[in-house]
């Protein structure tokens, strides 16, 4: 077993530094970590990306495979948590990598319906999901401005309050570059007691 197992790329491609970094300390966790161990064995990704999100900081998004991503979901915390260790500086993200189907066009033939879940709607909700994953959605607005522009609100479980404070606007930094979509993720305010 090598650190090169972990990563799934079509054949051809090479992958880059940073998907050699990750794929290092996901096999090293692999082999350090007993509790680790079993759950780690059969999990690969396909790429990793590092963003910029503003103010000096990093992001490192790695992109799963879909039939994978309820694996990566058991383990999700603490491989996020020892990846965030040995990548210092630098928030970790774990998305699926899901394909988007172009609609069919007139002149296009078309065998056979495209599924709901390539559409461009449903692949960039399943990314705010996959995004904020251990957290729970319990809202979202749509808020269109006068010149057309569009701005998403998602409401986050507020019990998570304290643990995702500070990663809310890696979150929106994320799905900004990743869809060229503008998104404010945020806790609901409480309801005062009377």
């Amino acid at each position: 077993m090598s650190a090169h197992q972990k990563i799934v790329k079509p054949v051809g491609q090479v992958p880059d530094e940073l998907e050699l970094q990750v794929a290092q300390s996901i096999f090293d966790l692999e082999q350090n970590v007993a509790e680790l161990k079993a759950d780690l064995r059969g999990l690969q990704f396909t790429s990793a990306k590092e963003i910029d999100i503003g103010h000096g900081k990093k992001a490192v998004v790695i992109f799963v495979p879909v039939p994978l991503l309820k694996a990566f979901h058991k383990v999700q915390t603490r491989l996020v948590r020892e990846l965030e260790k040995k990548f210092s500086d630098r928030h970790v993200l774990l998305v699926a990598q899901r394909r988007i189907m172009r609609k069919p066009t007139r002149r296009a033939r078309v065998t056979q319906m495209r599924p709901r879940s390539r559409t461009l709607t449903s692949v960039h909700e399943k990314l705010i999901e996959d995004l904020v994953f251990p957290t729970e959605i319990v809202g979202k607005r749509t808020k269109v401005k006068t010149d057309g522009s569009k701005l998403i609100k998602v409401f986050l479980d507020r019990k998570d309050h304290t643990a995702l404070e500070y990663k809310l606007d890696t979150f929106s930094a994320t799905y900004q570059k990743l869809t060229g979509k503008n998104v404010v993720f945020e806790f609901p305010v409480a309801a005062s007691q009377e």
